[in-house]
């Protein structure tokens, strides 16, 4: 679709997955890209234009960190997703 300055670039989702990186640079150079699931969009991409993301350092080390108790019992993957699955 084309407009005086813009053409908004329409994707499915297969050729998004398929050509990510190729979309994003296409976002970065202020476009945007509508993704269909068939003949339906279901998300946009635009670019970011808030304030500037800020990386800060970390404030503790890793070993620092006190790691969660190991599990009493031995958990079944397989038993719990099934469970989870079932209460959907």
């Amino acid at each position: 679709m084309s407009d005086y300055h813009v053409t908004m670039i329409e994707v499915g989702v297969a050729e998004l997955k398929a050509r990510l990186s190729r979309h994003l640079k296409l976002v970065r150079e202020g476009r945007e890209v509508t993704v269909f699931d068939r003949d339906t969009p279901i998300a946009r991409i635009v670019p970011y234009e808030g304030r500037p993301l800020e990386i800060r350092r970390a404030t503790r080390r890793p070993r620092d960190l006190v790691l969660p108790r190991r599990p009493s019992r031995p958990t079944d993957s397989l038993a719990v997703l099934m469970d989870d699955r079932g209460r959907r």
